[in-house]
């Protein structure tokens, strides 16, 4: 009596699962059924006038409605669907095509400046006057230049170990050098002295910035966490933690997302510093990210890891454009200006310039080693351009400084630049 009841509420379950099966089936792949108006329109557009006229009227009108709305057809439509299919790459081709990269002046080296004992780490410029900029060596101290004449003004000696990262502040008259010797300073550019140390992190600091709007400033490096300090107290009132790899690189911009991390991870995150967490995390890097950099009229920053180089839309986070960097090796620096010129710097000594908003690569320069220095001491390490954004500078594994200029005689007709090719995968979305 018992088994035959059980095996009756065993039918009746499957029943109800196979009644439950059949209606999320249908809420759920109904409107799969049949293709959308404008894909079959397109194909039958694209269908041969012969396959359309079929011998027996009656027989066409009665298939006519079978090959209009399923997915699986005869063969005469199935024909059809690769030259719709065709057609749409074709359109896609045409339309990146017409976005047509801006054409940008070529660049040539201006200036060579020596006077570090080590590998060039990193760059700053005065942000007010433009007069003069500064660059941290591996050779612990920072040496400030006239940006004129290319003269060394200052050396600064603090650090007792390598100095690779530096942050002028538009309104102080300071400047910020983080260190491999887990410091970071706070330089008066009044009395060329250090007057504030900010202690804290666990290991080398590898980057810092100054808050555009608030006294804070952010840095971070090998313990993996982002520090944001109080100028004036020297405290470290939030710690932004996430990263699961050293820190490369910091930005900091006046609104939201006021935080941007790159790491070797191979992710960029974006930081909400009010709730102390991170807004969105960007993993579509394969590789150690070396470097953001932000577009300074655009409300958009670009990211690099080896062999790839991406834009992104702010503040969602959202991907524009990628970069024809598919041969470019491992990128250590990127730098834009106004003229939506990138410029990414490689470990091999390489200078590519890109068109911004296309992605488009219009020169590629190898920088040469200087006498004295090994073939391999070519690399690329830092970059930024001026307040004007005609100048270029550089810092180098061969212990010099390159100021790079355009060439303000040629013409898109002298000179072209590389062929516009693109890639469906280039273009901005």
């Amino acid at each position: 009596m018992d088994n035959s009841v059980n095996f009756q509420e065993n039918v009746v379950l499957q029943q109800i699962d196979e009644v439950y099966r059949k209606v999320r089936w249908n809420n759920q792949f109904k409107s799969m059924a049949a293709l959308p108006k404008h894909l079959q329109d397109q194909i039958n557009e694209n269908t041969p006038a012969l396959s359309q006229t079929a011998t027996n009227p009656t027989q066409h009108a009665r298939n006519s409605t079978t090959q209009s709305t399923a997915l699986v057809t005869v063969d005469s439509a199935n024909q059809s669907i690769p030259e719709a299919s065709k057609m749409s790459v074709m359109q896609r081709r045409q339309q990146l095509m017409l976005q047509k990269p801006k054409w940008h002046a070529p660049w040539k080296l201006s200036r060579v400046i020596n006077g570090h004992l080590g590998w060039v780490r990193c760059v700053a410029v005065d942000p007010v006057d433009n007069e003069w900029f500064a660059t941290g060596s591996s050779d612990n101290t920072i040496k400030v230049w006239d940006m004129a004449s290319g003269k060394l003004r200052i050396t600064l000696a603090g650090h007792v170990m390598a100095v690779r990262g530096i942050a002028v502040s538009e309104r102080h008259p300071y400047m910020f050098s983080a260190s491999d010797d887990k410091l970071v300073k706070c330089w008066d550019l009044e009395k060329n002295m250090a007057i504030r140390d900010y202690y804290g992190h666990l290991s080398g600091v590898h980057t810092v910035a100054v808050h555009p709007t608030l006294d804070l400033i952010a840095t971070a490096g090998r313990d993996s966490v982002v520090k944001l300090w109080d100028i004036r107290s020297r405290e470290a009132v939030i710690t932004l933690v996430g990263h699961k790899g050293p820190i490369n690189k910091v930005k900091c911009l006046p609104v939201d997302p006021q935080i941007i991390s790159c790491s070797t991870d191979a992710t960029v995150k974006t930081w909400d510093i009010v709730a102390g967490k991170s807004m969105k995390t960007l993993t579509h890097h394969k590789r150690n990210v070396r470097d953001v950099a932000l577009h300074p009229t655009e409300f958009s920053f670009a990211s690099a890891s080896t062999d790839d180089i991406r834009s992104w839309r702010l503040p969602e986070g959202s991907l524009l454009t990628n970069f024809q960097s598919q041969s470019t090796g491992i990128i250590n620096t990127l730098s834009v200006n106004e003229d939506d010129v990138l410029v990414a710097g490689g470990d091999n000594g390489k200078l590519s310039f890109y068109d911004y908003r296309s992605g488009h690569m219009y020169q590629s320069v190898n920088s040469k080693a200087m006498r004295g220095s090994s073939s391999s001491e070519k690399g690329v390490l830092t970059s930024t351009f001026d307040k004007t954004g005609f100048t270029l500078i550089t810092g180098e594994t061969d212990k010099t400084i390159k100021i790079w200029k355009q060439e303000e005689d040629k013409s898109p007709s002298t000179y072209p630049g590389l062929p516009w090719n693109p890639l469906l995968t280039s273009q901005r979305f």
